[in-house]
């Protein structure tokens, strides 16, 4: 996939993570693309939810994996039901996906990643860790990061600065 498209996607996902921010959640943002066409959108909502795992990424792909299991196009061969696999999907999330994020996307069998900013105190990816690309491990996908990596690292830096100044 060419850079424009990924520009494209991640600008979607940057309006996901401007909401998180508007609703005081660390502003990261995800978009499940599959077909060239958007079928999950997501913002952290840790806060809101009072659950860690509510990250981006993970509401995206739960999302996406219920809308392909009715999505009659991506359904297996006759006689299978769907398992809410996400081959053929690209995840795209304005931060580098942590370890349980990065194990979700092999297990949902996601072909491709492309994050924005990287996470050198978390990231699963690429930073500390690449779960995603890990050859002992059954699945493994495409990895692009640092698309539009300063348009993520602003969000987060606003995030931190307001929150600096509300523990002042």
């Amino acid at each position: 996939m060419e850079k424009p498209h990924h520009e494209h996607f991640m600008k979607e996902a940057l309006k996901q993570a401007a909401i998180a921010l508007e609703k005081g959640e660390v502003p990261v943002g995800a978009v499940v693309v599959w077909k060239q066409k958007i079928v999950a959108r997501a913002y952290n909502q840790m806060e809101m939810l009072k659950d860690p795992t509510a990250h981006a990424e993970m509401i995206a792909l739960t999302q996406a994996s219920e809308t392909l299991s009715q999505t009659p196009e991506a359904k297996p061969a006759v006689g299978r039901e769907h398992r809410g696999s996400l081959e053929g999907a690209t995840l795209y999330v304005t931060l580098e996906p942590c370890p349980m994020c990065a194990g979700a996307l092999v297990m949902t069998k996601c072909t491709s990643l492309v994050y924005g900013a990287q996470d050198p105190k978390a990231g699963a990816c690429r930073s500390l860790y690449r779960i995603t690309e890990d050859d002992r491990l059954n699945h493994r996908l495409k990895v692009t990061g640092g698309v539009m990596a300063d348009d993520a690292k602003f969000l987060l830096s606003e995030f931190f600065k307001n929150l600096r100044k509300e523990k002042r």
